[in-house]
C-alpha cells in the first residue's frame, strides 16, 4: 500500500549501534534464495495491491529472474519495517524492500543500500523522472531506489447513491462536510468510513491540515517544522476541524483495515472515505465504475493541491555478482513503460516516469496527473507527512502519535496543539 507511517522507527539510542553493525552485517550476509532470485519485502496484500505486485513478478520472470515474496501484512508498513530492521542488522537483508521518502536516506546513511546508478544512467532516469521524484531516489547523488508510482493522498472517495438517498451533496469544504455528514447520518449511513489505525488517523489529519491551512501553511508547519506555524491559530483550527470528525466515524472503527473501510463505501454502508488513490484499486477489483458507482474528488478544501506519496523499492547491497545482476534487472524493469502502465492501472496511482500514455487511465488518474503538474507550478505540490515523504521517521512518528492520541480521546483542540508541538520538539 501506500506509504507507511514511522517507516523505520529507529530509536535515537540505537542509531550508533546499527551504524557500527552495518559493514559487518553486509560482509556476513547470506541469502536463502537462489542466485537468480530476488527476495522482495513489501506490504501490498490487499486485492488491488496484490494484482499490482503480481505483474512485477511476471515481468521479472520473463527476464529470467525468480521472485521470492517477503510480504508482511499491515497497511502502513510498520510491521514490515520492524522485520526489515531485524533482517538487516543480522546480516541477511532482502534484495529489495518497499521504502520511501526520508527513510531511504536513513538506510543509506547506515550503509546498507546498493548503488544502482549504473542502471539509472544506462536508462536515462534523470530525464525520465520529475526532479521531485528522482531526488528522493538518490543518496549522496547516486540512485539507490527505483520509484514504481506516484500516489495522490488527498482524495475523498464517495458513493453517489448514498448521497442521493440522503438528500446530500458531496462537499468541497470542511464546513460543508459537517453539514452533509449530518444528513448522511440522519438517513442511517456512516458518514465517514474510517479505520482506527494510527496511519489512517494521520492520513485524515493531513487532509485537514491542507484543507484548513493551505499549501503554504502545510509546508511551513509540517515540512519546514516552523514552530511559529505549528503553534498558531491555524493549527488550533486544524484540531477543531479534525476533532469534529469524531462524531461521523462509527463505533466499529478501531483496528479496521483501510480496505475494509473502502468496502463500506463500495457496499453503500458509508458515504465517503478520506484515503489515497490506492483505494481506487479496491473499487476496480469490485467491478465498480468511476462516475457511476463511485466518484473521486479532492479532500475538502484541497482542490488544486496534490499531496504526493511515492512508492519505491530500495535495493540492499548483495554479497555476490549474480544477486547484484538480478537486482539490476529488477531496477530496470520497474521504470519500463509497460510495467509503469499496468502496475498503476491496478494500483490506482499514476506512473512515476514521464512519457507514459494516458490512454488507458481513467478520469481519476487524469485528474491526479493534471493536479500533479498544476500543483507543481503553483507551489501546491506537497509531500505527504502521513506517508513518510516529508520528515524523518522520528518526527513523523511524533506527528502520527499526536494525531491519533487526539482523535481517539476527548482532548480539546488546544491540548492537541500543545501535544503536537511538544512531541515534535522532543523528536527533532
Amino acid at each position: 500500500m501506500m506509504g507507511g507511517v514511522n517507516i523505520i522507527s529507529m530509536e535515537k539510542n540505537m542509531k550508533n549501534t546499527i551504524s557500527t553493525l552495518a559493514a559487518t552485517a553486509l560482509l556476513a550476509s547470506t541469502t536463502s534464495v537462489s542466485a537468480a532470485d530476488v527476495e522482495v519485502l513489501h506490504w501490498w496484500t490487499s486485492g488491488g495491491e496484490a494484482a499490482s505486485v503480481n505483474y512485477l513478478k511476471e515481468k521479472l520472470s520473463g527476464a529470467g529472474v525468480g521472485w521470492t515474496d517477503f510480504a508482511v501484512a499491515g497497511g502502513g508498513g510498520e510491521n514490515a519495517m520492524t522485520v526489515l530492521k531485524s533482517r538487516a542488522i543480522s546480516g541477511n537483508p532482502p534484495t529489495a524492500a518497499q521504502i520511501k521518502g526520508p527513510s531511504i536516506q536513513e538506510w543509506g546513511d547506515l550503509g546498507f543500500l546498493a548503488d544502482i546508478d549504473g542502471v539509472a544512467q544506462a536508462n536515462d532516469w534523470d530525464n525520465l523522472l520529475p526532479a521531485v521524484v528522482s531526488d528522493v531516489m538518490k543518496h549522496n547523488g547516486k540512485y539507490v531506489a527505483a520509484p514504481v508510482n506516484v500516489h495522490r493522498v488527498n482524495w475523498m472517495w464517495s458513493n453517489p447513491e448514498v448521497y442521493a438517498y440522503a438528500g446530500a451533496t458531496i462537499p468541497t469544504t470542511w464546513d460543508d462536510f459537517m453539514v452533509q455528514a449530518k444528513k448522511l447520518q440522519a438517513a442511517g449511513f456512516v458518514a465517514l468510513a474510517h479505520g482506527g489505525q494510527p496511519w489512517q488517523d494521520a492520513t485524515v489529519f493531513e487532509a485537514v491540515v491542507l484543507g484548513v491551512g493551505g499549501a503554504d501553511y502545510y509546508n511551513k508547519a509540517f515540512v519546514d517544522l516552523d514552530m511559529d506555524a505549528l503553534d498558531s491559530a491555524t493549527t488550533l483550527k486544524v484540531f477543531e476541524t479534525f476533532g469534529n470528525l469524531r462524531q461521523f466515524v462509527d463505533a466499529n472503527s478501531p483496528g479496521r483495515d483501510w480496505n475494509v473501510a473502502t468496502s463500506m463505501v463500495i457496499e453503500g454502508k458509508a458515504g465517503s472515505q478520506i484515503m489515497g488513490d490506492w483505494a481506487k484499486g479496491e473499487f476496480k477489483v469490485a467491478g465498480k465504475s468511476v462516475g457511476t458507482d463511485y466518484v473521486c474528488t479532492a479532500a475538502p478544501g484541497t482542490s488544486g493541491a496534490h499531496t504526493f506519496n511515492i512508492d519505491s523499492f530500495a535495493f540492499f547491497a548483495q554479497s555476490d555478482a549474480a544477486s547484484t545482476e538480478a537486482q539490476n534487472i529488477m531496477a530496470a524493469e520497474i521504470l519500463g513503460t509497460d510495467f509503469q502502465t499496468v502496475f498503476n492501472l491496478n494500483k490506482g496511482s499514476i506512473p512515476a516516469r514521464l512519457g507514459v500514455s494516458r490512454a488507458e487511465f481513467d478520469t481519476c488518474a487524469h485528474d491526479s496527473m493534471d493536479a500533479f503538474v498544476s500543483a507543481s507550478a503553483s507551489g501546491s505540490l506537497v509531500p505527504s507527512f502521513a506517508h513518510g515523504m516529508a520528515m524523518s521517521s522520528a518526527v513523523g512518528g511524533a506527528v502520527t502519535d499526536s494525531a491519533t492520541n487526539f482523535f481517539n480521546s476527548d482532548q480539546s483542540a488546544a491540548d492537541g496543539v500543545a501535544q503536537l508541538v511538544a512531541s515534535i520538539k522532543a523528536a527533532m
